[in-house]
């Protein structure tokens, strides 16, 4: 035990799941909304969540918002819990939507015409449960702002 009774895992374990989550959904969120790392950009993106998914445009800005929002919430620790709720929901939809039908696993060989499984989806649900509910721990800016 560290002193005040905290663990050295206690301290940091938050942070070692906050940066590499944060980093995914900012990147994945760039792509939807800024066209950044061979992403679509904003309209395209409408226009295919709407036309080969069926999402409305307004889910469509909630889901890139918590992609690029959340992931920056999650990355500094700010509004950590509701990062995380609107990441949570994402990879829930995601699931349901385009992963269920293609199996459990990656299609690490890169078939043509399979995608991929739930398996990365739900490994980023998780990471994301946790943090809603341990929130952000001690290395985050809710800590600075909250004062908690």
């Amino acid at each position: 035990m560290a002193k005040g009774g905290f663990d050295a895992t206690d301290l940091i374990a938050p942070l070692m799941l906050r940066v590499p989550l944060g980093l995914i959904f900012m990147a994945h969120g760039s792509q939807k909304l800024l066209g950044l790392f061979g992403g679509q950009g904003l309209t395209a993106t409408f226009r295919t969540f709407e036309e080969k998914m069926g999402i409305p445009p307004i889910f469509t800005l909630l889901a890139i918002i918590a992609e690029f929002g959340g992931g920056f919430g999650i990355l500094t620790g700010f509004l950590t819990r509701l990062s995380a709720a609107g990441i949570s929901a994402v990879m829930l939809v995601a699931i349901y939507k385009i992963h269920w039908i293609h199996g459990f696993f990656l299609n690490s060989s890169c078939v043509a015409g399979r995608g991929h499984g739930i398996e990365y989806n739900i490994a980023l649900l998780g990471m994301a449960l946790y943090l809603l509910i341990a929130g952000g721990g001690r290395w985050c800016l809710d800590r600075l702002v909250f004062k908690g």
